[in-house]
């Protein structure tokens, strides 16, 4: 059950073994500011003891942004080796970024201003061969619904088309 409390009676965990530093958590201050109901959907985990299990970067932003309160969920029916395993677990990224849904469908700017480290993806062009030169063309599509445009993306690169969506 999450509740709401005095952010003062949270106590960060000693051996969390995760950091933000520098930009990334000014990024995450930030975001909290902006978008202070995100905690409420993903709140502060802490033991009977109020003592962070997963969250420690965020009660330190929650911290820095000025909050007196924020939403906690209360684990105290782990066991102590069930705790330091939530406290790995919690920050393990399992999947990876599909950096071609990213680059054509969300904005960049807003990304990054998330949180999100964007990489600069350079073109790599590989050297045509001398004899067969190749031409570039340049195509504009529009569309009038998101589900045409989607099938029309997903059968041009099943073609083998290079796709690039923009809005």
């Amino acid at each position: 059950m999450i509740e709401e409390v005095n952010i003062k009676l949270i106590i960060p965990n000693p051996s969390n073994p995760r950091i933000i530093k520098d930009t990334k958590f000014a990024k995450l201050v930030k975001s909290i500011k902006d978008f202070p109901e995100m905690l409420a959907l993903r709140p502060i985990v802490v033991d009977e003891y109020m003592i962070v299990l997963g969250g420690n970067m965020r009660l330190k932003a929650c911290i820095e942004a000025g909050l007196k309160r924020v939403p906690v969920i209360k684990a105290s029916m782990l066991t102590a080796d069930q705790q330091k395993e939530f406290i790995i677990k919690d920050n393990v990224g399992y999947g990876e970024w599909d950096w071609d849904i990213l680059a054509n469908q969300w904005d960049e700017h807003l990304l990054n201003d998330w949180g999100l480290d964007v990489p600069v993806f350079e073109p790599t062009l590989e050297p045509e061969p001398e004899e067969s030169p190749v031409e570039l063309f340049l195509i504009e599509l529009t569309f009038n619904d998101e589900e045409s445009r989607q099938k029309a993306y997903t059968e041009l690169i099943e073609k083998g088309y290079n796709v690039r969506l923009s809005k």
